[in-house]
């Protein structure tokens, strides 16, 4: 049974840093690229970051370019999001994914990623 629990949420003010953390369990970590993506109330689930299974090629949305910093552990079969800089805009609920290695598809489309965490709430206050 694969499981993604995300963590590391939390409220903060505009300026702050909060690195989330996605532990995985059930699937062969290094098969899966794996990514961020976030849902902002009444807005449809959008990217964030991906990282490949090296963890040698990254991919970031425009507006993380910069502020946020990708990465996974295989020894911890744990992927981050380091976020620093953070804005009100950046408040929404995030979500950790997994999807095959090589599925065709831009990593920055929800198609392809069949395993998702529950979320976890980003708030960032002015």
């Amino acid at each position: 049974q694969v499981q993604l629990v995300e963590s590391g949420g939390g409220l903060v003010q505009a300026g702050a840093s909060l690195r989330l953390s996605c532990a995985a369990s059930g699937l062969t970590f290094s098969s899966y690229t794996m990514g961020w993506f976030r849902q902002a109330p009444g807005k449809d689930r959008e990217f964030v970051a991906a990282i490949s299974w090296s963890g040698g090629s990254t991919y970031y949305t425009d507006s993380a370019k910069g502020r946020f910093t990708i990465s996974r552990d295989h020894a911890k079969n744990t992927v981050y999001l380091q976020m620093n800089s953070l804005k009100p805009e950046d408040t929404a609920v995030y979500f950790c994914a997994a999807r095959p290695n090589n599925y065709p598809a831009s990593y920055s489309t929800t198609r392809g990623y069949n395993y998702w965490g529950q979320g976890t709430q980003v708030t960032v206050s002015s």
